[in-house]
């Protein structure tokens, strides 16, 4: 861990993590690390004797094992699901919808933002929506009435081109890292929490988290209208006091993860595993809910993400595991031995 730190020491808050843990497992696996654009971390390599790998960072996707075939697919929230149903793996399931007339005479009928409220209305007036081909729980949010989706489309189409609505599905979230065929770790996801100090209002609390959000690209709470019901943006909590704030779990949106596996962890593995060959992915962090049902715990899939964040393990000093998913990657590309 003093290593880590000592390569994030110096350097610009905004040095891509990727960047820091392949140079972090670089040098635990002899190979050379080098910076090619200026020192920003958006291009770098890392090379054995006789051979070189380049990387990118930002939306450049860090693990080169999955095919951006899979990765895509995985991407589309819709295509995965519709994939995932067809081999009968359990998910969310829902309906896209463009939010733009472009392209309009390319598509076939009913995924129109009118056909969004229709599809509303026969889930019953509320629905759970977010991008199509989001990340980081941005714009992930609740819906309950014809009113708040068509502002909620008003706020989202200036950043995004489709929707996913789907049933609203609760129950405990976890995320598993798959990595060829075996489960890295597990973590369980809790949603943000607004912690009082006796003197602020709700309103103060979650301008304060909007200010942590705003810079990070994510749609900042008071937009996201995640909001408990019957809660009061005059309330003044306790010290000490928490609200939990329902919705996204993402850590890019405030909440928390805990190194923990589920309840029945062969049922809640096996099926990420399942899920992840389904798409054709070697790596993925798949995110579950499990439910529990007459002392049993059944698991559907969230979504795949191709491309999962790993800021976690640094947080809690996992640099073992840092190493692991990165040794896999340089040996993906024949820069070690497996």
């Amino acid at each position: 861990m003093d290593r880590l730190k000592a390569l994030r020491s110096g350097r610009p808050a905004s040095y891509p993590d990727n960047a820091i843990y392949a140079q972090f497992a670089a040098e635990r696996c002899n190979l050379t690390f080098r910076d090619h654009d200026g020192g920003t971390g958006l291009v770098f390599s890392v090379s054995n004797a006789t051979r070189t790998a380049f990387f990118g960072a930002g939306k450049c996707p860090a693990y080169p094992q999955n095919d951006s075939t899979s990765a895509y697919l995985a991407t589309d929230k819709y295509f995965a699901n519709r994939i995932l149903s067809e081999l009968q793996i359990p998910n969310l399931g829902g309906e896209y919808f463009f939010l733009h007339d472009r392209f309009r005479s390319l598509r076939t009928p009913g995924h129109e933002r009118l056909d969004a409220l229709d599809y509303l209305k026969r889930l019953g007036g509320q629905c759970f929506v977010k991008p199509l081909t989001g990340s980081r729980g941005d714009f992930a949010q609740r819906i309950d009435s014809p009113a708040a989706l068509q502002s909620y489309i008003e706020d989202v189409q200036r950043y995004h081109d489709a929707i996913i609505i789907q049933e609203i599905a609760d129950g405990t979230e976890y995320r598993v890292f798959v990595q060829d065929d075996a489960v890295v770790y597990c973590t369980r996801k809790t949603v943000p929490q607004l912690r009082g100090d006796g003197v602020s209002t709700v309103a103060e609390l979650l301008g304060r988290m909007d200010d942590l959000l705003a810079g990070k690209g994510t749609s900042i709470a008071a937009k996201a209208r995640w909001l408990p019901p019957g809660l009061s943006l005059e309330k003044v909590p306790a010290k000490g006091e928490t609200i939990a704030l329902p919705g996204r779990a993402n850590l890019s949106a405030g909440g928390t993860m805990t190194l923990v596996d589920p309840r029945d962890r062969n049922a809640a593995f096996s099926l990420a595993i399942k899920a992840t060959r389904a798409l054709g992915l070697r790596l993925a962090g798949v995110d579950l809910f499990a439910t529990e049902s007459e002392g049993r715990s059944d698991y559907r899939v969230i979504e795949l993400n191709s491309n999962p964040s790993v800021r976690f393990l640094e947080d809690i000093s996992r640099t073992d595991l840092l190493e692991k998913i990165w040794r896999g990657t340089f040996a993906f590309l024949g820069l070690i031995d497996d």
